[in-house]
């Protein structure tokens, strides 16, 4: 669990007792890879820290084609950000790609500690605005960064992952066929 508190300390810091708190307010649990944790479709009703193991979110479209939004390691928050705020059927699928502890933590808990830890609702708008920061860059650098220079920034996010994810989910999130990125990362490996 300490993970999690060093995770909350970067932004804020909590007593003993609001740690206490905080903690009785979660749950942690271990996943198998390839379980889904959420389903398209479904009200977000959990956010989740991965405290080992990666996660992905992404949704299919009408042609059973899947877009990777995002992906969770060691230290990182997930979750259906617009189903989980609005608490509307959500579009995006989180899944264990890599055996995984993770941290729960419910909406319902969440709007709780709100009350009791006033800190608690900074840490959490300092989260939604640097997710906010990341997603609007990365709708940018899709429009305007070729494919290489994609790549080229998710080795430098994700370095730990380039290596465990599979080729076809990284080409995924890069926004290209896993052919095109096969052969745009052999000819990158070759300068």
């Amino acid at each position: 669990m300490n993970a999690i508190l060093e995770n909350i300390n970067k932004h804020v810091t909590l007593t003993t007792q609001e740690q206490e708190l905080f903690l009785s307010k979660t749950e942690t649990h271990q996943y198998k890879a390839k379980t889904v944790l959420l389903n398209a479709g479904e009200i977000c009703k959990d956010s989740y820290f991965v405290n080992s193991g990666i996660l992905r979110s992404f949704n299919i479209n009408d042609n059973i084609v899947e877009h990777v939004l995002s992906f969770a390691c060691s230290g990182w928050w997930i979750s259906d950000m617009y189903s989980y705020l609005s608490q509307k059927p959500g579009n995006l699928f989180i899944q264990v790609l890599e055996d995984a502890e993770v941290v729960i933590l419910t909406k319902e808990n969440q709007e709780i500690l709100y009350k009791e830890i006033p800190q608690l609702e900074r840490f959490f708008r300092i989260l939604i605005e640097k997710s906010l920061v990341a997603h609007q860059e990365r709708l940018m650098d899709n429009l305007s960064l070729t494919a290489e220079e994609r790549f080229e920034k998710f080795c430098k996010k994700y370095s730990d992952l380039i290596y465990k994810v599979p080729q076809k989910q990284i080409a995924s999130y890069l926004g290209v066929t896993p052919e095109f990125f096969s052969k745009m990362k052999s000819k990158m490996l070759r300068k």
